[in-house]
C-alpha cells in the first residue's frame, strides 16, 4: 500500500505534522524539489534523515521555516543585508547561511557555527510546517548523491516505506534546489546557484557576490551529485549532441534546452526517466551560465562528475 497522500486532502496537514511532531519523516513538497522532513526539533528525526538518506553525517542540512518571525529563533546576528534581501525574497528558492542560534542542532549544522535556512513558496510545505509549531530539516527525499525528486513518486521510488507520509503536491515548479547565499563571510559568497538568479540577488541588494572560497559548508558543494545512473555527457551546442547521438544510437538528448524554465522544471525527471529505461547515455546541452542557467549548469556538471 502506498504512502502517498494528496495534498487537498482536509486533513493531509494535520496528519503530516502529526508524523513530525512524533519524530516520523515525511515527503515534503517545496517548489524547488521534494524533501526528506524530519522536526527541527527532534534529535531522533534528524538522525533518521541521515539514516534513510545514506547521506553522511556531518553534511548540514537546510532548515525550512514557515515565517519570517522564526528567523531569530535559529539565526543569530543576522546582517540587515540578508533581512532586506528575505523580505525581499522569501517566500522563494533562496536559503541563506547565517551565525546559528543555539537552538540549533549540531546534527543539522554539521557541528558548524552556521545553519542554513529558507521560507520554501510552496504553501503545502509552510501549512504543514506551521501547524507542526517547529521549524524542519528537509535535504531531497532521495538516496545522497542520486538525481533528486520533483514528483511524490520519486520520492517513494527511492525511498519507499522508509518515509511514514509522501504529500503530493503534484510535479515541482522550478525543479532545481534553492540558491544558497553565505552571509557569515566578509563578502557574501554563492554557494550554491539555484532556482533565485544570482544576478536579480545581487541587483536587489546593491553588492557584488564572491564566488566560494573555503571548507564544503552547505548542501549541494560536492564536486559529484545529482548523478544518474547512466553516463551523462555535456556539450555546448545541438550540432555537438546530434552528432554523439548519430555516433551512439542508444543515446538519448535531454530535451527542453532552449526553454530554460522548462529545462529546469523537468531536468531532474527526464534523468530519472533515461535511467527506469535503462538508457547508458545521456546528452546534455550547457545552457549560457547566467539566470537560470547557471543553475542548471551546475546540476549538469555535477552529475556528470566521475
Amino acid at each position: 500500500m502506498s504512502n502517498i497522500v494528496n495534498s487537498n486532502a482536509m486533513d493531509t496537514a494535520e496528519r503530516a505534522a502529526e508524523v513530525l511532531t512524533r519524530g516520523g519523516l515525511i515527503g515534503l513538497p517545496t517548489e524547488t524539489v521534494y524533501g526528506l522532513a524530519g522536526s527541527a526539533a527532534s534529535e531522533r528525526a534528524l538522525s533518521k534523515i541521515f539514516e534513510v538518506k545514506g547521506r553522511p553525517v556531518g553534511h548540514p542540512l537546510i532548515v525550512h521555516l514557515a515565517s519570517l518571525d522564526q528567523l531569530d529563533h535559529y539565526a543569530q546576528s543576522v546582517p540587515q543585508t540578508a533581512v532586506s534581501l528575505v523580505e525581499a525574497c522569501w517566500p522563494g528558492p533562496l536559503t541563506l547561511l547565517l551565525q546559528r542560534s543555539r537552538h540549533v542542532s549540531d546534527l543539522i549544522t554539521g557541528n558548524r557555527h552556521t545553519v542554513a535556512i529558507r521560507i520554501p513558496a510552496n504553501e503545502c510545505a509552510r501549512s504543514i510546517i506551521a501547524m507542526h509549531g517547529h521549524a524542519v530539516a528537509a535535504p531531497s527525499a532521495n538516496r545522497f548523491g542520486h538525481v533528486s525528486p520533483t514528483t511524490a513518486e520519486h520520492v517513494l521510488a527511492d525511498l519507499g516505506e522508509n518515509v511514514d507520509i509522501i504529500v503530493d503536491d503534484g510535479p515541482c515548479t522550478i525543479g532545481v534546489e534553492s540558491t544558497i547565499i553565505d552571509f557569515t563571510t566578509p563578502v557574501p559568497q554563492l554557494l550554491r546557484p539555484g532556482g533565485f538568479a544570482l544576478e536579480d540577488l545581487e541587483e536587489l541588494m546593491g553588492i557584488h557576490v564572491a564566488m566560494p572560497d573555503g571548507e564544503s559548508r552547505a548542501s549541494g558543494m560536492l564536486e559529484s551529485h545529482y548523478a544518474p545512473k547512466g553516463k551523462l555527457q555535456l556539450v555546448d551546442s545541438l550540432p555537438d549532441a546530434i552528432s554523439i547521438i548519430r555516433a551512439h544510437s542508444e543515446a538519448r538528448l535531454i530535451d527542453h534546452w532552449g526553454n530554460l524554465p522548462l529545462y529546469a522544471a523537468s531536468l531532474y525527471a527526464q534523468m530519472r526517466q533515461a535511467d527506469k529505461d535503462g538508457v547508458q547515455l545521456m546528452v546534455a546541452i550547457n545552457p549560457a551560465p547566467t539566470g537560470l542557467g547557471r543553475a542548471i549548469r551546475d546540476r549538469l556538471k555535477k552529475a556528470a562528475h566521475p
